[in-house]
């Protein structure tokens, strides 16, 4: 229990730190935050666009978040205990890895949130790519309300060839939550699809509001 604690603690300094880090340099702001959910399981499925968008998802939250994390990112023994410090989960890409699903799910049943980057690796030129397969297995297994979430400006202050990250804007939005049964009553090609329409709506809502050039899909 008190490690537990501890841990909770540890998150919160984390998160405030990570949310003050992400207003001065990137000028934070995110919208839609009322379509998250304030009790109970749910999933996060976000676009991703830099190394940052694990902190960007969850900064805006009042929320603990659990993270998916390919396992090749804890080789470094410092990065290693902070990413699970941070309530990540370590996954093993390109395979049905049963042992990540049955954490998610177990996380999903505590009533916390997990967040998701279905496209499996950083965007070459800021647009959503197609998603990879299994993500979706994760959704309905666990049984919770999935929010499309969407980040844009991150591509630009941290693309993936660039070392390090310069500032400026970077806008998040929270869409309506899919509810479960929704989920479970189309395939799992059309339920990925569902989301990645939804998700490329929100994006060039999303840049039009900043007076951004909408992407063409």
């Amino acid at each position: 229990m008190l490690e537990k604690k501890l841990r909770a603690v540890w998150y919160w300094i984390c998160h405030w730190a990570c949310r003050l880090f992400c207003i001065l340099f990137f000028r934070f702001r995110a919208y839609g935050r009322e379509n998250v959910p304030a009790k109970g399981g749910f999933i996060l499925v976000s676009n991703h666009q830099s190394y940052l968008d694990p902190v960007l998802c969850g900064v805006a939250l009042k929320r603990q978040l659990c993270f998916l994390a390919r396992e090749s990112l804890f080789g470094n023994w410092f990065f290693r205990w902070l990413t699970f410090s941070l309530n990540a989960i370590p996954l093993r890409p390109g395979e049905a890895d049963l042992s990540a699903v049955k954490k998610v799910i177990s996380k999903l049943k505590e009533g916390k949130g997990v967040c998701l980057f279905p496209e499996g690796t950083r965007t070459n030129d800021g647009k959503i790519a197609s998603f990879k397969g299994g993500f979706s297995l994760l959704c309905r297994r666990g049984q919770a309300p999935v929010v499309p979430v969407v980040i844009d400006g991150a591509f630009e202050c941290w693309p993936r060839h660039k070392k390090i990250f310069s500032g400026g804007p970077v806008t998040v939005c929270y869409g309506k939550a899919v509810a479960r049964e929704q989920a479970e009553n189309i395939s799992d090609d059309e339920f990925a699809q569902l989301l990645a329409g939804t998700m490329r709506r929100m994006q060039n809502e999303c840049r039009l509001r900043q007076g951004k050039k909408p992407y063409d899909y």
